[in-house]
């Protein structure tokens, strides 16, 4: 017992802190984690103080201002209540040239983005007054990608995430674990040659765990069982996953037609953002669970 809480005391004196912040322009800022920087773009709402957090990931090669100005989240989000950062990824660290992205697969020598958004979250509730029970990730493609891995290792601080033209990487699938209690939003486009699928036969050329596989395992250990279909927009099928006695959902856009990309409402019928901010409202508040 002594020996165990003095890993638990060790850990947390070495657990790593974001260092270096400092502003670089109204509500934007800089920051260093384990020696690799980023940069986040923080936008409130009118009371910070106990709101809903949504972290956004941004595809490869896209920054937090790319992002915000692309989606437009934080437009809709900060109206109804809610905390917003954007954040952007960082190089390899073995190619200081490569682009900025997630390192989605778990890569022992790539970056610690799970450890960096993990403390970035730690930062904003601390300095925001944000929930903590309340905290969420959304990302686009490789931003997507990250997100699922954090459903895996962060579920101590994210109780949900949103997947949006991106799924469980190869390594992710092959480490998944029934303590994966978060609850998902995962959108995909029907044409979206990123997304596996087994209904048109691409899970069988792809690395990638099919999309069907990925919302069955979501669905199973959140332990869900009611199941309702509806067409939304322009005769997409949006499917959701409940249970009588458990807070958490799982619901799967599949865009008609749809391609990589988040969905325009023009075009889609469909609002991206609106659909991820009623998701959000679906799940009671709670405290996120543990990972094992």
């Amino acid at each position: 017992m002594m020996a165990v809480l003095l890993v638990l005391i060790s850990s947390c004196v070495t657990k790593a802190t974001l260092e270096d912040i400092s502003p670089t322009a109204p509500n934007s800022y800089s920051c260093t984690y384990d020696g690799v920087k980023h940069d986040f773009i923080v936008d409130i709402p009118e009371k910070p103080e106990g709101s809903p957090l949504v972290i956004m990931l941004p595809g490869s090669g896209g920054t937090a201002e790319s992002f915000r100005l692309d989606t437009q989240f934080h437009e809709t989000a900060c109206a109804a209540g809610y905390t917003v950062v954007y954040v952007t990824g960082a190089p390899d660290p073995k190619d200081s040239t490569s682009t900025v992205a997630w390192n989605y697969d778990g890569r022992k020598d790539g970056n610690n983005d799970t450890g960096f958004l993990k403390a970035l979250a730690a930062f904003i509730q601390e300095e925001y007054q944000t929930d903590p029970g309340r905290c969420y990730a959304a990302g686009f493609s490789n931003g997507a990608f990250m997100c699922h891995r954090l459903a895996l290792e962060a579920s101590d601080t994210f109780s949900a995430v949103i997947a949006v033209a991106g799924t469980m990487s190869a390594d992710t699938w092959e480490h998944r674990h029934d303590g994966c209690t978060v609850s998902l939003l995962q959108i995909a486009g029907e044409k979206d040659s990123v997304i596996p699928r087994q209904k048109d036969g691409s899970s069988q050329y792809s690395p990638f765990p099919s999309i069907e596989k990925v919302i069955d395992h979501y669905t199973v250990t959140n332990g869900l069982g009611v199941v309702e279909v509806d067409k939304i927009g322009k005769e997409s099928v949006l499917t959701k996953y409940t249970g009588v006695q458990n807070s958490n959902q799982v619901w799967f856009l599949l865009v008609k037609d749809g391609r990589h990309s988040w969905s325009a409402e023009s075009v889609t019928g469909i609002s991206t953002n609106r659909l991820v901010l009623e998701f959000l409202e679906s799940i009671p508040q709670s405290v996120p669970g543990k990972t094992l």
